[in-house]
């Protein structure tokens, strides 16, 4: 579905990356990933919107659709071919018995802004006001490369998540100096990670950069979820349990 054409007038819709709809997938089927949400995609189960730039954006319809498809192959293991049939006939609002529980209404279109959503920069004094870090916890951050300002002062989209995770872990004692080996183990893993990312970005030009961006969701969470397990795991030999 192209945006380019649609008024701008209409009111913005909530949309969301693919990654933060895989976010809020996995708690309930989390076997999802990122190829799976294309693969529906391409069956035509689903239609994202894409910005000018080609990424796709999902609105709480499209998740919801997407919630219905992943539950009717868990659960009662449909095929494509069925579900996608259901699906078109729920949309005509036509009636099928044992079927699929109606879909929400689909919003109207609404553009896109030329600025990807999720990626606004941040001014110092934004990033303080957001996260609950003070000046002095932003420094002390920037002095260990937790916090990399761009050249003109300002702070990238993950810096909030950076600065507020941060800003909860001081409140155990932990300040940036504790914090310097995650900038180490962030760096190896992003030597690693970018050898599949590259060459994946040069591909069919802009559609592969959109592709590469995607796919850093998959990978990101995956990594985390592969630390959080290795912490646990050593914590609780710590522990003795």
């Amino acid at each position: 579905m192209s945006m380019t054409g649609a008024a701008a007038a209409h009111e913005l819709e909530p949309v969301l990356s693919i990654g933060e709809v895989l976010n809020l997938l996995r708690p309930e089927f989390a076997d999802v990933t990122i190829s799976k949400l294309r693969f529906l995609e391409a069956e035509g189960l689903v239609e994202p919107l894409r910005t000018p730039a080609g990424y796709r954006k999902y609105t709480p319809a499209h998740v919801e659709r997407l919630r219905l498809v992943l539950a009717a192959q868990r659960d009662r293991y449909l095929p494509l071919r069925v579900i996608r049939e259901q699906l078109d006939a729920l949309d005509r609002g036509e009636r099928v018995v044992g079927a699929l529980p109606p879909l929400p209404p689909a919003p109207p279109p609404a553009p896109l802004p030329r600025a990807e959503l999720g990626d606004a920069y941040l001014s110092r004094a934004q990033l303080a006001e957001r996260s609950g870090l003070d000046d002095a916890g932003i420094t002390d951050l920037q002095q260990y490369g937790l916090l990399v300002p761009d050249e003109t002062g300002r702070y990238g989209p993950e810096a909030l998540t950076v600065a507020r995770i941060a800003a909860q872990l001081a409140e155990y004692g932990l300040e940036g100096r504790h914090l310097r080996p995650y900038r180490g183990t962030a760096d190896r893993e992003v030597g690693l990670l970018s050898q599949l990312l590259v060459p994946l970005s040069r591909q069919a030009g802009a559609n592969g950069r959109a592709q590469a961006l995607e796919t850093v969701h998959e990978l990101a969470a995956l990594c985390a979820q592969l630390h959080g397990a290795l912490v646990r795991q050593g914590l609780r030999q710590v522990l003795g349990g």
